[in-house]
């Protein structure tokens, strides 16, 4: 994929596939040259043998095709700056099922894939999602970008989160939070 933006949103839908109730990106540049990419979910979890599987292209649950590349091209992407993809699952029925996709990016190598627009992705997920509750931060050495969408909707009461005036609320705030990071 042309941006890392693109990978989460990849991997946050097959969180959102395996049902998950909570959702959680953080991403963190407080330590120079690195992006670590953390992406949480309670979903039903995988199999110690699945989750080895996963850098197998053929490796896939889908049922509309037999080729699962998200996963292969986001390790990819994060090993050819020198980084690396975790793994990390509990399946159901264990209470502390879900899964961990933990990606580390040198962000001075050549091979860097751009993060990319992040802020779409996240609006993406809150329109195409809105029950699910997504915390999501953005570390920088002298600033933090966050958003919660379960503290976003106890304010808007009955008032759906996806609806066009409040996706366009959270565009601007987060946009606010990055400028005043430069």
């Amino acid at each position: 994929m042309k941006e890392l933006s693109l990978n989460i949103l990849d991997i946050a839908m097959n969180s959102v596939k395996a049902g998950a109730a909570h959702l959680g990106i953080e991403l963190d540049e407080t330590v120079s040259p690195l992006l670590t990419i953390i992406i949480r979910d309670d979903g039903c979890g995988m199999s110690e043998e699945f989750v080895r599987r996963l850098s197998d292209p053929f490796c896939t649950t889908r049922t509309t095709r037999k080729v699962g590349l998200g996963v292969p091209f986001y390790l990819l992407a994060a090993e050819q700056t020198g980084g690396g993809v975790t793994i990390e699952s509990t399946p159901e029925p264990d209470p502390n099922h879900g899964t961990t996709v933990t990606a580390v990016f040198h962000k001075d190598h050549i091979d860097f894939t751009p993060l990319g627009d992040i802020i779409s992705t996240i609006t993406t997920l809150i329109h195409g999602y809105p029950d699910i509750a997504l915390e999501f931060s953005h570390r920088f050495p002298t600033h933090e970008v966050v958003l919660s969408t379960e503290e976003i909707k106890a304010m808007l009461g009955d008032i759906p989160i996806n609806t066009l005036e409040i996706l366009n609320w959270i565009r601007d705030f987060l946009e606010e939070q990055y400028d005043h990071q430069s």
